[in-house]
């Protein structure tokens, strides 16, 4: 997940040791080569609904038009500004006409405890919290809230996988991943993903040697199956990353794919069988952004001087193996955090260790087709729509860059009114509002166009 935060201490003291994750390959059984896809509901809701971290489909990428195409001196109109959601790094989901998200607030007894929010879209008005966890000192709660019809699915940072219900908050069924699944993280920020609800399923990274990553019942929490990754390679560490992991068929089979510690990662759906590895994009620090995938095809990245690539995903009977395309190191491109998106068939994202320079790349071959200097200082969480992209910069300023390969087109940008330490949490576009979410603080600005 994301660099996490000067005051909160932590990462400042290690940031500067290290490296990111990883290529093998791995040979299966009989994988279901009829698989069918069978989409969640997270998938098939409207544009309306952000049921997920980066959107329904985890791409950064929003579905709505008739956005600003440039903004007015001094940004968008601001709507309004609303506290309470707590200290925590985690964006926002909104479904049904509420918002939801996670984050540390006082408890009853006293203290600090981890929770998760659902607020009235309209009024603003806190609907419920319900605790999932310990508090985290060093920035709060990284998870953001996955929504499917009457369920919500977070992950605390003690690894409190815990299902509620979305009416009342109720919780439905938990786990913990370091006591019942014997999960670990590659370092010291703790757990950060989003789970991805897949049909009947809800599946996560715990991390753990036997449980590297599982599949549950999303209504019961039972166990549907578990993974242990084998050996990868040296790069990068043992545990789970700070990715929230991707669908996709490929070569006729349903896939869960993202990174670990040691490296990118493809695992069948159906019955949780390694697929294949990829060591080389691994470092020992922080492997972070979500992996992109089209066709047969899996883009990954990680910073700490690693860099990027491009894999082909090849079946060969009943084995599979990650074919690398190219690759690129930390001066072409590395992508901290903050992620990257694909938009036709040109990757764009910020460049560099708590940096955010904005890059377009070529996505089959690699090749920068621009590069330009920071808006803003240091990393930038990227989202996109309506043919721009959204930079959110640590330091809170907020850039509108056209999504073009033609060359790098400002088309506004602003200071964010309210920070509150970094501004980490990834922007959202929901009916012509962009969301922008600074711990305690949530900011609403008008983007409709005329």
């Amino acid at each position: 997940m994301q660099r996490f935060a000067q005051e909160f201490g932590t990462w400042s003291r290690l940031v500067g040791k290290a490296v990111l994750l990883a290529v093998v390959a791995g040979l299966v059984g009989d994988v279901g080569a009829g698989e069918q896809k069978q989409p969640s509901s997270a998938e098939t809701k409207g544009p309306s609904d952000w049921t997920r971290f980066r959107g329904p489909l985890c791409d950064g990428k929003c579905p709505e038009t008739g956005l600003l195409k440039t903004w007015p001196e001094g940004g968008p109109k601001l709507l309004w500004t609303m506290e309470g959601l707590g200290r925590g790094y985690s964006s926002v989901t909104i479904a049904d006409g509420k918002l939801f998200t996670t984050g540390d607030l006082p408890d009853p007894k006293g203290g600090e405890s981890q929770y998760i929010l659902a607020f009235d879209l309209t009024s603003r008005k806190r609907l419920w919290a319900t605790r999932i966890g310990p508090p985290h000192r060093d920035g709060g709660c990284r998870s953001t809230p996955t929504i499917d019809g009457d369920l919500a699915f977070v992950i605390g940072t003690e690894g409190d996988l815990v299902c509620v219900e979305t009416a009342t908050g109720k919780i439905r069924w938990q786990k913990n991943f370091p006591k019942d699944f014997g999960g670990r993280m590659m370092s010291v920020w703790k757990y950060s993903e989003s789970p991805l609800v897949d049909g009947p399923k809800v599946v996560c990274t715990p991390g753990g040697p036997e449980a590297t990553m599982v599949a549950l019942n999303k209504n019961t929490g039972n166990l549907i199956w578990k993974c242990a990754v084998p050996p990868l390679g040296s790069r990068g560490a043992d545990g789970a990353g700070y990715t929230s992991m991707v669908a996709a068929d490929i070569a006729g089979v349903r896939q869960y794919i993202t990174i670990i510690g040691r490296g990118a990662i493809g695992v069948a759906a159906q019955d949780g069988r390694f697929l294949w590895g990829y060591n080389r994009i691994a470092n020992r620090v922080a492997n972070i952004p979500t992996p992109i995938v089209r066709d047969s095809y899996v883009f990954v990245t990680t910073s700490y001087e690693t860099g990027s690539a491009l894999l082909r995903i090849v079946r060969d009977g009943k084995n599979f193996r990650a074919e690398e395309v190219w690759f690129n190191g930390p001066q072409e491109f590395e992508n901290h955090h903050g992620g990257v998106v694909l938009v036709g068939d040109h990757l764009y994202g910020g460049s560099g260790r708590n940096r955010g320079v904005p890059v377009c790349l070529e996505f089959l071959t690699g090749k920068v087709v621009w590069r330009a200097e920071p808006v803003g200082n240091r990393s930038a969480a990227v989202l996109y729509a309506d043919g721009h992209l959204i930079f959110r910069y640590e330091d809170g300023l907020v850039a509108l860059i056209e999504a073009t390969p033609e060359g790098f087109r400002l088309k506004g940008k602003f200071m964010a009114p309210v920070r509150n330490g970094p501004s980490w949490a990834h922007p959202v576009i929901h009916d012509g509002k962009l969301y922008l979410r600074s711990h305690d603080s949530l900011m609403c600005f008008d983007v409709k166009g005329p």
